[in-house]
């Protein structure tokens, strides 16, 4: 008999849908998991960008997101955490607004997409105090781009 494949050899998902998905079916402690996996999915962030500019307020990790613009109009960031629980939860909401347009995200109820994974409820309020902050700079800088 072949034994389950554990969570931390799976390959990380890149769509929200995916992830919420994947959430749905795991006990608390591979969702811990899966948060911390989900750091793996972001592109490397220079430390030039780690700036007080981009630094998120409210984190009680230090949080840096730098929005970039792309060819076609849409969305994209470059993010980074030093810590890896914090860090997942970043590439979690960038997984749901990443590659968007900014119309699409100013109409997007980012807070409700992300009820579901009752972050507060698995993760202490240290863990998610910046999450408002970071989505009001995501819904900024849609603003200011759309």
């Amino acid at each position: 008999m072949t034994a389950a494949p554990t969570r931390s050899k799976c390959v990380v998902v890149q769509s929200f849908a995916d992830i919420a998905a994947d959430w749905d079916c795991l006990d608390p402690d591979d969702r811990y998991r899966l948060l911390i996996d989900l750091r793996r999915a972001l592109p490397a962030m220079p430390d030039a960008l780690k700036t007080d500019a981009t630094k998120v307020r409210g984190c009680s990790a230090s949080v840096w997101v730098y929005p970039t613009g792309r060819s076609d109009g849409r969305l994209g960031f470059l993010a980074d955490s030093n810590a890896a629980i914090t860090k997942g939860i970043v590439a979690l909401i960038l997984a749901l607004v990443d590659g968007r347009t900014p119309a699409d995200v100013l109409a997007l109820d980012i807070e409700a997409a992300l009820a579901p994974f009752e972050l507060r409820k698995h993760l202490s309020s240290n863990r998610t105090q910046g999450i408002p902050n970071m989505i009001a700079l995501i819904r900024e800088t849609a603003a200011r781009l759309a």
